[in-house]
């Protein structure tokens, strides 16, 4: 430690053509257990900042061939995270407000105390720490969400990440992601942020079924102080919360009538205001939203507004359930077994050809949120990295039935599942029509002809 710092041993290199202040700025940076490089010209620095190690520029303004405002611009141009101050003896507001206007991370006058000096560098090296860190972290979370993660070979899941990549560019368009629970409405609302324009703001999720209706209003909007009983202070929102990025409203349909109308005109005039207040905040931010309900239906019941429903519907994503893309489940199993060997600290886990058959049979209504957990059970209970049929809690008698089956007697069988809120003829009918899709390869004229209606009909539907 030294003058209550901890002595990192960065290397700054100092860019002056007088040897006098060449050898007090070695002096200085030495005793403060810096590293020090010199060079007496703007060219010779270049070539030593892209040859050698070098954590930070401290240049002279003032120099002959080159200055240092030309040579702030090189070195921005070929390493733009690297921190470069201005120093020189000849200060003024203007040029101190070029050199920043430049992209300089600092300005000193030559004539200023050793210890502001230091006190700038060690700031700027402070906040170049803390930028490289926030790059890593970025880098990180889109590698961990991008697009590219969420493996499938299923052209129904196909098209919905074709959607989904293109919307992600449009920064402002409200997106719905619809289908089962656990079919990864959350994971697509990632990977929606974090490939586009807003992927460096926030990503926030809040669950509207999860917060009390009485309480929903405050969380997303925010309050003031004294605006209810128990508001001691002044509360931010998650629209504030979410300033720049995107905001996920989970589980909308669960969403109060009456908070429905002020949604709707925030998504309109991209304004809102906290509870308790009458000023106006701004609302900038993209807002995507996810249900496993049927919101047209609920509009029909009266039980979702109309025009929220036709808002929030601009761009829809419908997510197909697990049974729908079983091509996808050995993918699936073998990204879910790989993340549990590191977890576990286990060797790299396989699935036993039978166990496999079970789990590609297993209907799965709680689609890829239950697979992921069966695996996780059956790798906890495993004793070796096989996993046997045992080990997944299923039998093959207990799977899930197929959709389309032949019974001995030659008779067609089949098993059609709906929500039960959504349960009526429209839902069993659409139901149906989708199986036939799905058994021919979503070539309609073919699904038409084996329910032996006419296609122009089978289209409408």
């Amino acid at each position: 430690m030294k003058d209550g710092f901890e002595i990192r041993g960065e290397t700054i290199l100092v860019v002056d053509d007088e040897d006098v202040t060449l050898l007090m700025m070695d002096l200085l940076l030495t005793g403060a257990g810096f590293a020090v490089k010199k060079a007496k010209s703007a060219v010779k620095a270049l070539e030593m900042i892209g040859a050698e190690q070098v954590d930070l520029v401290l240049t002279d303004q003032e120099m002959p061939e080159m200055d240092g405002l030309e040579l702030l611009e090189r070195v921005k141009a070929i390493r733009p995270n690297l921190p470069v101050i201005i120093f020189t003896a000849h200060g003024s507001l203007p040029k101190a407000v070029a050199s920043i206007k430049k992209g300089a991370d600092d300005y000193l006058n030559k004539l200023v105390n050793q210890e502001e000096i230091l006190a700038v560098i060690r700031r700027s090296l402070e906040f170049s720490r803390m930028s490289e860190a926030n790059l890593r972290l970025k880098a990180h979370l889109t590698e961990l969400y991008s697009f590219h993660v969420i493996q499938t070979q299923s052209p129904l899941m196909k098209e919905c990440l074709e959607l989904a990549e293109k919307v992600a560019k449009s920064a402002m368009t409200t997106v719905c992601l619809s289908g089962e629970s656990g079919t990864g409405k959350e994971v697509l609302a990632r990977a929606i942020h974090f490939s586009g324009e807003r992927m460096d703001a926030p990503f926030v999720a809040v669950n509207c079924a999860g917060i009390p209706a009485g309480l929903l209003e405050s969380e997303l909007f925010g309050h003031v102080k004294g605006a209810f009983t128990g508001a001691d202070r002044d509360h931010a929102g998650r629209f504030a919360t979410a300033a720049n990025g995107t905001l996920l409203l989970d589980e909308i349909a669960d969403m109060p009538l009456g908070l429905q109308a002020k949604l709707l005109r925030v998504l309109q005039e991209r304004v809102y205001e906290p509870v308790g207040s009458n000023k106006s905040l701004r609302a900038n931010c993209r807002v995507i939203t996810s249900t496993n309900r049927k919101l047209w239906d609920m509009v029909k019941a009266g039980a979702f507004r109309e025009d929220l429903y036709h808002r929030i519907n601009a761009f829809p994503i419908i997510l197909p359930p697990l049974r729908q893309r079983r091509e996808d489940i050995p993918l699936l199993a073998g990204h879910f077994l790989s993340r549990l060997s590191d977890e576990l600290g286990r060797p790299v886990f396989s699935l036993a050809p039978d166990a496999l058959a079970t789990l590609s049979d297993n209907f799965w209504p709680g689609n890829i949120r239950e697979l992921k957990n069966c695996l996780e059970r059956a790798a906890i209970i495993s004793d070796g990295s096989v996993i046997q049929i045992g080990h997944l809690g299923i039998s093959p008698a207990k799977s899930g039935p197929k959709e389309v089956q032949t019974g001995r007697d030659g008779r067609i069988i089949l098993t059609v599942s709906v929500e039960k809120e959504d349960f009526g003829l429209d839902a069993l009918v659409g139901r149906i029509l989708e199986i036939a899709l799905e058994k021919f390869g979503k070539n309609k004229s073919r699904a038409a002809a084996w329910l032996k209606v006419d296609r122009k009909m089978f289209y409408r539907r």
